[in-house]
């Protein structure tokens, strides 16, 4: 499995390299079909957020959808231990769901996720880039508007169709509280929502011809 180590902001000693290596050698134990994990470390500059001045993204790549973790901290090794198991976590949580789909009789359901609360951490935002619109997946392209200090950000993503039960799991992978997909019973853009405890909702869009 390859691991990938990148800074914004800041230097990769080696010797946190080595670390990162040692730390996530048990991941590929959890995600055997795991092809490659992406590690970004951002460091915050501004002061006053000192207690998480270090960010750690953790991005697994593979066969099968992508899992993410991301935690803050007052120095980047507390960092890497939060994601890593943050990170740990899911992927158990992806493995018991498997193993309940493969329990449940024809017709049944499995037991829903729990979609855990994703935690505010401070990101420096990128320069502004010239207005337009993403071309290609990953790609993101900042405007803008107008004379204001307002920059939006957009993304591309490649989007299959996929089931509100898949999107509550992606959802769960990637630790965010709300998933957006393409139902592919209704081919209708969908956003699912973590609310609380068991709960969580559905929003859907149809397009109105005036």
């Amino acid at each position: 499995m390859e691991i990938a180590v990148v800074g914004r902001n800041t230097d990769i000693p080696e010797r946190f390299r080595t670390h990162v290596e040692e730390k996530l050698e048990k991941i590929e134990q959890l995600a055997p079909e795991a092809m490659r994990i992406d590690v970004e470390l951002t460091h915050e500059r501004n002061p006053r957020l000192a207690d998480n001045a270090e960010r750690i993204e953790l991005t697994l790549r593979g066969k099968g959808p992508v899992v993410r973790a991301e935690a803050s901290a007052s120095d980047r090794y507390g960092a890497l231990d939060l994601a890593v198991a943050k990170l740990q976590e899911r992927l158990r949580r992806a493995r018991d769901r498997k193993k309940d789909r493969r329990k449940a009789g024809p017709g049944e359901t499995p037991p829903p996720v729990s979609v855990p609360a994703a935690v505010p951490v401070a990101e420096e935002a990128p320069a502004p880039k010239p207005n337009g619109t993403p071309t290609k997946a990953g790609e993101a392209v900042e405007m803008q508007l107008g004379d204001s200090p307002v920059v939006v950000r957009q993304k591309l993503h490649e989007a299959s169709p996929m089931t509100i039960d898949q999107a509550l799991y992606e959802m769960e992978l990637v630790g965010h509280p709300f998933y957006l997909f393409i139902d592919s019973e209704t081919k209708q853009p969908c956003v699912v929502y973590h609310r609380r405890g068991w709960t969580y909702g559905v929003i859907r869009l149809d397009t109105v011809v005036a």
